[in-house]
């Protein structure tokens, strides 16, 4: 835990006037630079309104400007999920850049249960894009395999973003592929973005709470080459105990909890989350 997560767990002790002043000042230390086309992209109507309601908690324009983010870029989203992202970056960047959705390819993943649930993610995805071609017509999809994870021609992105998916890769033995795959996509002097749900202290491979240490996190991708560039505490939590029956996804948006107790996950929010930026020297 760094000392400013540090001072933000003790000053919710204190109240919630004395949190909402720190977390203020954290988020003013990122404060994003003007970028017009991207509040645009963040305020479309297009977007699904149920994801417009978690700004509050992922917080895409901070975190994105803090990726440094460039409407004429090559960006790699690694397994978009249900394309929450999607909905800002492909619009953003569909005149200027390139938006790329790296997604597993279900035929690399053994038959059975696995294969099928990567099927039907990759068939969503697919058929979110392509029932609005105003918004993704030119996003470009990218399978990859991963027990050996290529994301594209070395050196071809510029950006390479991952939302809230380490701790899926270590319990599955994949983590180091992954950053590797990482750096070797990225061009020198390229970005990757990291959002994870942060634990309170380091925590086992095989930890199934969805939380994962930060500086496990920085040691993945210091193994593969990269250079820590930068850390915000834009998407912090200090209301996040870590300590939830069903771990992240106790809260919500997934609310795997008793109904009795919906009202005390609520005031917590989303889970506590590091965002990290790391350069390819």
């Amino acid at each position: 835990m760094n000392f400013r997560t540090l001072s933000l767990v003790m000053l919710a002790a204190m109240g919630t006037p004395a949190l909402a002043m720190a977390q203020n000042a954290a988020h003013a230390d990122h404060a994003p630079a003007a970028d017009a086309a991207l509040d645009q992209a963040i305020a479309a109507s297009t977007r699904t309104p149920a994801n417009v309601l978690r700004d509050k908690y992922r917080h895409p324009r901070e975190t994105l400007a803090f990726f440094q983010l460039k409407p004429d870029q090559t960006v790699i989203e690694i397994t978009p999920g249900g394309g929450w992202y999607s909905e800002i970056l492909a619009p953003y960047l569909r005149e200027h850049g390139t938006y790329i959705a790296a997604v597993v390819d279900p035929a690399a993943v053994p038959a059975g249960g696995s294969r099928d649930y990567q099927q039907r993610s990759f068939d969503s995805l697919k058929k979110k894009y392509e029932a609005a071609p105003a918004q993704f017509d030119k996003v470009q999809l990218a399978p990859y395999a991963p027990s050996a994870p290529s994301f594209g021609a070395p050196g071809s992105a510029d950006l390479v973003l991952t939302f809230r998916n380490v701790h899926n890769w270590r319990k599955a033995g994949q983590a180091e592929g992954m950053f590797k795959g990482f750096y070797n996509v990225l061009k020198s002097g390229g970005v990757l973005g990291v959002v994870e749900h942060r634990a309170a202290k380091d925590v086992p491979a095989d930890d199934d709470t969805g939380y994962v240490g930060q500086a496990q996190v920085i040691a993945l991708a210091e193994a593969a080459g990269f250079k820590l560039d930068g850390q915000s505490e834009v998407n912090a939590n200090a209301r996040d105990t870590k300590d939830h029956p069903n771990g992240v996804w106790t809260l919500p948006p997934t609310n795997q909890h008793d109904a009795k107790d919906d009202a005390k996950y609520q005031a917590i929010g989303e889970s506590d989350r590091m965002t990290l930026r790391f350069v390819k020297p």
